[in-house]
């Protein structure tokens, strides 16, 4: 095998690694939007007071009010994105350590109606 043939292999494995990082970046679970998080979808973000850092406490009837925000595929974590392990084996997506979730009776996105449930559920921002 020739120098240039390793090089050619070299720089074609770091061309496709650097495009695979750059996608992940750029393709974040949520974005801001009017100045709190919603999911790719639109919907409304919302964080529990009970979690804590880097744990989620809502499992059963409580995931199915507040489903995760769950991760897919092969997502990695970048910047302020982490991934937890859920009690349930699946993985969530977290913001700063926070757990994310979305809210049920959420209709269409723009809908906040989450906000301050209980006095323990809050828009992510």
């Amino acid at each position: 095998m020739s120098v240039l043939h390793v090089s050619i292999r070299t720089l074609t494995f770091c061309t496709t690694l650097a495009a695979a990082v750059a996608a992940a970046e750029s393709n974040p679970p949520a974005r801001v939007e009017g100045g709190l998080l919603v999911g790719n979808n639109g919907m409304t973000l919302y964080v529990f007071d009970k979690d804590g850092a880097g744990k989620s406490v809502c499992n059963g009837p409580c995931a199915t009010n507040w489903p995760p925000l769950m991760v897919t595929g092969s997502d990695q974590a970048t910047g302020n994105w982490s991934i937890l392990n859920r009690d349930d084996g699946g993985k969530q997506w977290a913001y700063k350590g926070k757990p994310l979730y979305f809210w049920s009776k959420d209709q269409k996105p723009g809908d906040k109606t989450g906000d301050g449930f209980n006095g323990v559920w809050h828009i992510a921002q």
